[in-house]
């Protein structure tokens, strides 16, 4: 067999495997739900259980989804965060290394600060015009429990 030939048949199937095995991983953990706008996804977790059931007594949840505080309001940025945040998930629980309860991230927690803004936009300039003593306020530092009322 040439050299090319064997390392055909090797990329072929390292290939193969990774897609057989991503594709078993991505049914079996019912991915295709975390492309949905649908609550009970996030709930698939336990570790989300007692988030989900909070949103679902808050005031937010006539008004908000998961996906309204937690990813970008454009395309691409909300599926990208959807995938990085799938990937680092399914990592964590896959190797059981996670902090219970679950915390946000930085970058997460940017992402709903964004969020409170954009929904909020009239409330939010109307504060941001005054000065705080040289700090940025941050809403979810004020109201972090507003979405999962406990």
């Amino acid at each position: 067999m040439h050299k090319m030939d064997w390392l055909g048949v090797v990329l072929g199937s390292v290939i193969g495997a990774a897609a057989g095995i991503g594709g078993y991983t991505f049914l079996y953990a019912e991915g295709a739900s975390y492309l949905t706008n649908d609550p009970a996804a996030c709930a698939n977790c336990h570790v989300m259980k007692d988030h989900f059931d909070a949103w679902a007594k808050s005031g937010h949840h006539h008004v908000a989804v998961c996906n309204d505080c937690h990813t970008p309001h454009e395309f691409f940025g909300k599926y990208w965060t959807k995938a990085r945040n799938g990937w680092h998930h399914s990592r964590a629980f896959t190797t059981g290394n996670f902090h219970e309860p679950i915390q946000i991230t930085p970058s997460n927690r940017a992402i709903t600060e964004q969020a409170c803004r954009y929904c909020h936009q009239e409330i939010v300039q109307a504060i941001d015009r005054y000065p705080h003593a040289g700090k940025a306020l941050s809403c979810i530092q004020c109201h972090e429990s507003v979405g999962h009322e406990i």
